[in-house]
């Protein structure tokens, strides 16, 4: 049995295995009393010579009821002495460890019909899952059995009735196999528009059309899906689609879940309305929702999106951006011990900050009112957003101009007092994935926007991936990847949604800035891609590499929830690459992937969004476009502002500073030539081109003409 008691914190308790990992999740839960273990062969090896079940437990360092059950629970003496007796305890942190997450939530949900964090799941010697659920309290209650209940069934069990146990276990392995293979028996589908359409259909019924987003409560920003919309909007030019995106973005940027102080965006509202969030902050989230914002904003030239867009990136610079360039992953939903309270006020907290009279007039414009409406019983206020600057000057007898400057200086006089507060927790390792889709949002918005600092962000952010958490393989010409870093370490091997993720920040990175560097290396990385994940007997690509440590079964990752699918994202930079250097094995790749997921995205469309908007990619006549010219050149910046200033989901742009001659891997810049000497543009489709342009009349007369 391990010795993990040669390490002790300011308390005197006695550390675990966990004091040596890295995740800020794992290292929260190094002095519990359980002797948790990371996952690994280590802790395996120990329960086969006990000869006892192992518990694994798998949650995140934001996720407040896992918070709940460390402390009623795990922070437990008896508890814990019962969980070390019986079990070995193995604790994972799922954003390291998607596999293990993916396989066993996928477990949860097969046994109970749902799943969410923290995930508690019993394990036989081999891996295999015979029990599990999510949360259990302490004792009996909430309609749930208590843990040490639960624990001691388990251990009953495995002594008593051991062969159902193994059997179960076998059960459940084999459907999580045979889940997986579904994919690959599907009949082909004709690839049409029909499926667009059906698919919109069915996400417009689910839509909310009082405030936005889908369904009821809890409600979530789904970004993948307002990016679906959207297109939609531009395939189909019917107003729709447009109206279901703007009412949740509307809605969403003025309601609690966003942070009208710091700007960003919390993980989800629990109530209909986006009044209440759970007030943790994610990175994926304020990526994704940074970029539909931008794409709303090319689409009907509304400043509003741009601003919250704009809001929320400098919000992931401010607080989210580690010195190396590397973008951390989370902030939690409490601050000393408490959900929330960092974020919510109280009328007299504000009037001693603002004065009686801009007081009242803040408080009216974000509804801060004496019983509030956050906690039972405690006044306190969530700050959002319920009448129009106009009403509250109306209200007040004020001109515009007087309300809107005591609102803009109400808010940073309360910005810079609530900095004094302390600050819920950050999860500050970096992910690979997670980091490609911010390196992709500040690129784009870079670039919508003419933010010279967001487009530097991009580049710092891809050379920090370049020189943490990318090792080269020289022998095979091969970029590996690594999945984690903190504290000057990268480890565990990457899997497909960090090199998906990562190659398409890295073409928006090129697209940004033109340094051919990001385009070679993104060309390598979708070589070491291909060859490590590609399912030569199936379709689309595994989750995890070949070389990857051996678990019950090798999964592949479809769905699009809170992040993208790798595979959905692999397919979108496939039919990328086939449109820059036209090797069509990638849209052959992409044809066969389609073809037998077609009906699935036809049926599901709201787990299958991003899916949906490659397919939308494939489908369309993609505009091809070849801009020459530096940078900083002023005639450069004007043919981007026309390029980028309207919304064209289905192009690629390949950049340079000067003509590149013959290259066969930049196909669509191969021989330009500047026309009179500056920067030039050239419209294409099929790799047959459009006369060069270097006006931004004339680029903007061609955009017309192409659609």
């Amino acid at each position: 049995m391990m010795n993990s008691t040669t390490q002790t914190d300011n308390s005197g308790r006695k550390a675990n295995a966990l004091s040596k990992e890295t995740s800020p999740y794992l290292l929260q839960h190094a002095y519990n009393p359980v002797d948790w273990r990371p996952w690994g062969d280590e802790a395996f090896s120990e329960a086969r010579e006990r000869d006892v079940p192992i518990l694994l437990s798998v949650g995140y360092s934001a996720c407040h009821w896992c918070h709940v059950m460390e402390h009623e629970s795990f922070e437990n003496e008896e508890i814990a002495a019962q969980m070390n007796k019986d079990l070995v305890c193995i604790k994972v942190d799922r954003e390291e460890r998607p596999d293990v997450d993916g396989i066993y939530m996928s477990a949860v949900q097969m046994m109970t019909g749902q799943g969410g964090w923290p995930m508690t799941m019993f394990l036989t010697l081999e891996g295999k899952p015979f029990f599990g659920g999510t949360y259990f309290p302490p004792e009996d209650k909430y309609g749930r059995p208590g843990f040490p209940r639960i624990l001691t069934a388990v251990a009953d069990s495995w002594r008593t009735k051991r062969d159902e146990i193994e059997e179960q276990g076998q059960e459940i392995t084999s459907g999580l196999i045979e889940s997986d293979q579904k994919m690959n028996g599907l009949e082909e589908t004709l690839l049409t528009s029909k499926i667009l359409d059906s698919a919109y259909a069915k996400l417009a019924s689910q839509f909310d059309r009082q405030y936005g987003g889908f369904g009821s409560a809890p409600k979530f920003p789904q970004p993948m899906n307002l990016d679906f919309l959207l297109r939609t909007h531009a395939r189909t030019k019917r107003i729709e689609p447009l109206a279901m995106v703007e009412r949740t973005l509307q809605k969403m940027a003025v309601g609690g879940i966003y942070d009208q102080l710091g700007g960003g965006f919390h993980r989800y509202s629990v109530d209909q309305t986006w009044l209440v969030p759970h007030f943790e902050k994610m990175l994926y989230d304020n990526a994704q929702l940074a970029q539909i914002y931008c794409r709303a904003y090319q689409a009907t030239g509304k400043s509003f999106y741009k601003g919250i867009a704009e809001e929320t990136l400098e919000y992931i610079l401010r607080e989210m951006t580690s010195p190396e360039g590397g973008f951390y992953s989370a902030q939690d939903a409490d601050s000393e011990g408490v959900e929330g309270k960092f974020f919510v006020w109280t009328p007299e907290e504000i009037t001693a900050i603002l004065g009686n009279y801009n007081s009242a007039v803040f408080c009216a414009f974000y509804d801060v009112t004496p019983g509030g409406n956050w906690g039972e019983g405690e006044g306190s206020s969530i700050l959002h957003v319920v009448k129009d600057v106009a009403d509250v000057a109306k209200q007040f007898n004020l001109s515009l101009k007087d309300a809107a400057e005591i609102l803009d200086g109400g808010r940073t006089k309360l910005f810079a007092e609530r900095e004094k507060r302390v600050k819920p927790g950050l999860d500050d390792k970096i992910l690979a994935s997670w980091n490609g889709l911010a390196m992709a949002a500040f690129a784009e918005c870079g670039i919508v926007f003419g933010r010279q600092d967001f487009i530097d962000a991009a580049k710092k952010n891809a050379g920090f991936m370049f020189s943490c958490m990318l090792e080269p393989d020289t022998e095979k010409h091969l970029g590996r990847l690594k999945r984690t870093y903190r504290n000057g370490e990268a480890k565990l091997n990457a899997y497909l949604e960090d090199y998906s993720f990562v190659i398409d920040g890295l073409l928006w990175a090129y697209e940004a800035d033109g340094h051919e560097r990001y385009f070679y290396q993104a060309s390598i990385l979708t070589k070491t891609m291909e060859t490590l994940f590609n399912d030569e007997n199936g379709v689309g690509f595994y989750a995890t590499s070949s070389d990857h440590e051996s678990l019950i079964h090798r999964p592949k990752d479809w769905d699009d929830n809170a992040i993208p699918s790798g595979n959905s994202v692999a397919l979108e930079v496939l039919l990328k690459w086939d449109a820059i250097n036209g090797d069509k094995k990638n849209r052959e790749f992409a044809t066969k992937l389609l073809r037998k997921i077609g009906s699935v995205l036809e049926n599901h469309p709201y787990s299958f969004a991003r899916m949906l908007s490659a397919l939308d990619f494939y489908l369309s006549e993609v505009e091809e476009i070849a801009l020459i010219g530096a940078p900083e050149d002023p005639a450069t910046q004007a043919l981007k502002r026309t390029l980028y200033g309207s919304y064209r989901p289905n192009k690629v742009v390949s950049v340079a500073d000067k003509p590149v001659g013959a290259d066969p891997v930049r196909a669509l810049l191969a021989n330009r030539e500047l026309l009179e000497g500056k920067p030039t543009a050239y419209v294409c489709k099929n790799f047959t081109c459009q006369r060069p342009v270097n006006s931004p009349e004339d680029l903007a007369e061609q955009l017309k003409r192409s659609p």
